[in-house]
């Protein structure tokens, strides 16, 4: 028996293997996936020695660990393929939206499951994962998923599985708002004539001293805005030009709807 199963071998569930392998919390050869598309199970096989299931119900059967790593729109008719093969394993599922329970019914009611919602960052180990778990999940179960996910960054843990629908809206797709951030930055620079490299340099560097401020300073984002915002000076005439077309509430808008359409895959 593996010790831990990935179903599904798509980008997060490369980074997660990556993390896993490369900081030794698990060894390749008790690492294996299985996906409907072969060259992903191969690519992943390749770049990290894990091992590549038969099938999703041989890999179910034989795992003590199954993350289910697959996407939403297809989450209930794999939970019909593999539910024949629920014995005492421990489910772990990264799909957006859908809830615990809506996973228990589908794997026939006795499963142990833990939902959790990591983010792309995890790629490069500076993710962040929220769980919680089902209701036959234990504390123990809990705290293997928090080590799954500690390799690739940081991991909160929430009580309330409601919250999971706006910690996708925020956390989950939040790296896509900064991605285009960073165009905006980027676009606005060459328009004023900085070369393309230059303007990523600046951009990425910027973004990124930025975040090590807030995560480090211990002062809210008001008050590290303020520290830069000097009256009649440059800062304040870009914000105002932001502020004009309501950049924060546009910002929270778009939160909002991926919270939304997380609620929306749930259902």
């Amino acid at each position: 028996m593996k010790k831990l199963g990935f179903l599904g071998a798509g980008n997060m569930a490369g980074a997660l293997v990556r993390g896993l392998v490369v900081t030794k919390r698990y060894r390749a050869r008790d690492v294996w996936t299985s996906d409907a598309e072969p060259k992903q199970c191969r690519r992943l096989g390749r770049a990290y020695g894990i091992g590549i299931a038969r099938d999703n119900a041989t890999l179910v059967a034989d795992s003590a660990v199954v993350v289910l790593a697959v996407k939403p729109q297809v989450m209930d008719a794999v939970l019909v393929e593999i539910r024949p093969h629920v014995r005492r394993q421990l489910f772990v599922s990264i799909a957006a939206g859908v809830p615990t329970a809506r996973l228990e019914a589908g794997l026939g009611g006795r499963a142990r499951i833990v939902r959790a919602m990591p983010n792309t960052p995890a790629l490069v180990g500076a993710g962040i994962t929220v769980v919680v778990r089902g209701k036959k999940a234990t504390a123990a179960d809990e705290r293997i998923a928090t080590a799954l996910f500690g390799g690739v960054g940081e991991v909160v843990r929430v009580r309330d599985e409601t919250l999971m629908d706006a910690v996708t809206g925020l956390s989950g797709s939040g790296p896509a708002y900064v991605y285009r951030f960073a165009e905006g930055l980027i676009e606005g620079a060459r328009a004023e004539g900085l070369p393309e490299r230059t303007a990523r340099q600046l951009a990425y560097q910027t973004i990124r001293g930025a975040a090590l401020m807030l995560q480090e300073t211990g002062r809210s984002p008001e008050e590290l805005r303020a520290m830069v915002t000097s009256p009649g000076g440059t800062t304040l005439a870009g914000l105002q030009a932001l502020e004009a077309r309501a950049f924060a509430t546009v910002v929270a808008e778009g939160v909002r709807a991926a919270t939304r359409r997380s609620r929306e895959l749930g259902r």
